[in-house]
């Protein structure tokens, strides 16, 4: 099984299954959070990193990768992942180059999770 998705289906299944006779609207909910929530995070990762802010860029990024994780944006939470770990060694080089990796990673999962949402 590939640890490596866009969006795991199988996450998306597993949200759905919370609430089996919605009509997709919990997912939906949680969908427009993410969408929302994200941005700004990445906002902040970005101006941690020009600001050469290990703590903060760290708390970004932990931030997307829960969220990431929760709807199985794989590829969003190793790319956060990685921002953390090298934040937290103060690695600002490969922060950086796993945060432009991280922000693309976050395009693709948003288009996927947009074509999820219920009407």
């Amino acid at each position: 099984m590939s640890t490596d998705h866009v969006i795991n289906p199988a996450a998306i299944e597993a949200l759905r299954e919370v609430a089996p006779g919605d009509g997709g609207k919990f997912l939906t909910e949680l969908v427009d959070i993410f969408l929302a929530d994200t941005p700004p995070r990445l906002r902040e990762l970005e101006q941690a990193l020009a600001a050469r802010d290990a703590n903060a860029m760290a708390r970004a990024a932990h931030s997307i990768k829960g969220s990431a994780g929760n709807f199985g944006a794989d590829r969003v939470a190793r790319f956060a992942a990685a921002v953390e770990s090298a934040a937290k060694t103060g690695d600002f080089a490969t922060a950086g180059q796993n945060s432009q990796a991280l922000a693309e990673a976050y395009t693709a999962a948003a288009a996927v999770l947009q074509s999820l949402r219920s009407p």
